[in-house]
C-alpha cells in the first residue's frame, strides 16, 4: 500500500521542458507496467515539445486549465474532464494556449 497526498509531493521538471514542473505519484518499477503516474503543471505558453514512445502508450487527463494536444499532427482542445489516450509510436504533444496554468495528470503503460 502507498498513500500518496499530492501537496507533499517534490515539484520536478518534466524532460520535454523543464518549466513544466510535476510530481510523481507512482514511479517507475513500483507498479508492474506502469512506467509513471504523475501531474504535471504547464505555465501559459509551455509546451511539451512533439515526441513519440516505441514502448509505452500514455494516458493524458486534463485537470484544469485550457490547451491543445496534438496527435500525429492533429490538434484537438484538451480542457477539463478530456482524456486522450495515445497510442506506442503516435507523436503527441501538449501545449497550454490558455492564461492560466494547464494541470494535467497522465500515466505510461510498457506495450512491450
Amino acid at each position: 500500500m502507498k498513500l500518496i497526498k499530492v501537496n507533499e509531493l517534490p515539484d520536478t521538471g518534466v524532460s520535454h521542458n523543464s518549466r513544466i514542473r510535476k510530481k510523481v505519484l507512482v514511479g517507475n518499477g513500483e507498479l508492474k507496467g506502469i512506467t509513471n503516474y504523475s501531474r504535471a503543471t504547464f505555465p501559459p505558453g509551455e509546451k511539451a515539445a512533439a515526441h513519440l514512445h516505441e514502448d509505452m502508450a500514455e494516458v493524458f487527463t486534463c485537470e484544469s486549465g485550457c490547451g491543445e494536444i496534438r496527435i500525429n499532427d492533429v490538434g484537438y482542445v484538451f480542457a477539463p474532464g478530456t482524456t486522450v489516450m495515445v497510442e506506442a509510436g503516435e507523436v503527441h504533444e501538449i501545449i497550454n494556449s490558455g492564461s492560466s496554468d494547464l494541470v494535467v495528470s497522465y500515466f505510461g503503460v510498457l506495450t512491450d
